[in-house]
């Protein structure tokens, strides 16, 4: 189970590395987002520490949601879906793999893009290891969340809007811990209880979104 876990995850970031439209799109549109804020606001320093962690928040949360409907969709519409579904495994250690590689794929390089565009928002230096430290805890909860509703909508004509108002009410505690964790570093507070409840959020998806993804897939499936 173990080898066939670490073979899909090995297939899908090889499909990543040739293809490479899904990860780079994520990442413009993440960079992009936040580089408009400063556009549309006005460079004013103090408006842009203000808003920082809440906008890269947000564009962090869309770029994830718009890279999530061709989790389990092309796979799908080649057959390999059907194939992998067959091997000898729970279905939700093939969701579990596929998230884990669409999570390096896409959650880390925002991960590591987040300081830098904090910078460009002119946020504290005392929030920058805080945004990375919820940025990893929250981008993979992110993933696991949206990997249900990919699985819901796997198939659906259009299902990327369906996608979007399945997860977004889910993620939205994600957004509201993971932006007041940063700001209360910012303001010389601790931001440990902040971790904590994202850490929580992070263990329940890890354990309860793949099986629920797997049952999801059964039933497009049948």
């Amino acid at each position: 189970m173990i080898a066939a876990y670490f073979s899909i995850i090995r297939r899908e970031l090889l499909l990543a590395r040739r293809q490479g439209g899904a990860t780079l799109s994520a990442m413009l549109f993440f960079i992009l987002t936040v580089t408009l804020f400063p556009l549309g606001v006005g460079p004013a320093a103090a408006v842009l520490e203000r808003i920082s962690a809440g906008t890269i928040w947000v564009a962090a949360l869309l770029a994830v949601l718009l890279s999530l409907d061709r989790l389990f969709q092309a796979d799908l519409e080649d057959g390999t879906l059907e194939q992998m579904m067959l091997l000898p495994m729970p279905v939700s250690v093939l969701v579990l793999a596929k998230v884990t590689a669409h999570w390096i794929t896409t959650g880390l390089p925002l991960i590591i893009a987040s300081p830098l565009l904090g910078v460009f928002m002119q946020m504290s230096t005392d929030g920058y290891l805080t945004l990375v430290i919820v940025m990893a805890l929250g981008t993979p909860t992110m993933n696991l969340i949206g990997a249900i509703g990919a699985a819901l909508t796997v198939g659906v004509r259009r299902g990327g809007v369906l996608l979007s108002m399945i997860v977004i009410p889910l993620y939205i505690p994600i957004l509201i811990f993971g932006v007041a964790a940063v700001e209360a570093s910012v303001q010389g507070y601790s931001a440990a209880a902040h971790m904590l409840i994202l850490t929580a959020m992070l263990l329940g998806a890890l354990v309860l979104a793949p099986i629920a993804a797997g049952w999801a897939l059964k039933l497009a499936m049948e």
